[in-house]
């Protein structure tokens, strides 16, 4: 199948005030991709653009909003008129995320749903809004920001797991039935990334640590996954601990079971 030509196109990413989907708004930009980016915060939104080193023919526009709204959607709809005149889509990328850290059962069912609500909901109701503008593309790209969380689940983050595995599911199921009209699904699945997500987590301590195999700085990962759209791949898996994490536990299911088992609470003694 015919390589993604960025040049010239018409990219939608979300998350794009920091991190990952920073780093790859200003690399679609170097190639000449016209970027409508897209985040909550204002103030680092508009740094991603004014950080961008302006080269070639690419652009960076900024879209303020919460993609869990839906008059947000209807705004990057609107701004896609303006931004090309037969309201073409090449490229969408749902990026935007957030996390939460800490046993299940002493959660609130609200960080529960508001994982659920940033991770998957509002990327599959994005992605459902601009179908028709990507199928007015030659060759259309979807690409969901998922995590090797999505394919081995680890204890103190099950809402994160839950909403990276349904990013998954939803993915292998999508790129089946755009396959005939010749969109192409890209999941690509980072490990822990340096980043600002560890900054906002949901009902999570910010003392809170996350363990990890190895991580890769966000320029590493946006690299790659620029490198997976191009090559309008059907699933990567980035970093050689996530890599060790997800094979593992494919081919040792129980081992793993084992191996991950959160040990039970200490019983504190009655200081009286």
């Amino acid at each position: 199948m015919t390589r993604w030509n960025p040049a010239g196109a018409i990219a939608v990413l979300t998350g794009a005030s920091s991190g990952i989907g920073r780093c790859i708004a200003h690399r679609l930009a170097d190639r000449g991709t016209t970027v409508l980016a897209v985040a909550r915060r204002e103030t680092q939104l508009n740094d991603t653009v004014s950080s961008w080193q302006a080269n070639g023919n690419g652009r960076i526009v900024p879209l303020v909003g919460d993609v869990t709204d839906l008059a947000t959607h209807v705004d990057i709809k609107n701004q896609l008129h303006h931004l090309s005149k037969d309201n073409r889509l090449d490229l969408l990328i749902n990026n935007a995320g957030v996390g939460a850290i800490g046993p299940f059962a002493e959660a609130t069912p609200q960080r529960l749903r508001k994982v659920m609500e940033v991770n998957f909901f509002s990327a599959a109701e994005l992605t459902r809004s601009l179908l028709p503008s990507l199928r007015q593309s030659e060759s259309a790209v979807i690409c969901n920001i998922g995590s090797v969380l999505g394919h081995c689940a680890v204890p103190d983050k099950s809402e994160y797991c839950a909403s990276k595995f349904a990013l998954h599911g939803w993915s292998d199921s999508l790129r089946c039935e755009l396959a005939c009209e010749g969109i192409q699904v890209t999941l690509v699945s980072p490990s822990t990334t340096r980043s600002e997500f560890f900054h906002s987590l949901i009902e999570t301590d910010s003392s809170t640590k996350s363990k990890s195999l190895g991580s890769w700085p966000a320029d590493r990962v946006a690299a790659a996954t620029l490198d997976a759209i191009i090559r309008r791949k059907r699933e990567v898996l980035l970093s050689t601990g996530g890599k060790l994490l997800v094979y593992a536990d494919r081919l040792f299911p129980g081992l793993m079971n084992k191996v991950l088992k959160r040990p039970r609470y200490a019983v504190k003694a009655n200081a009286n």
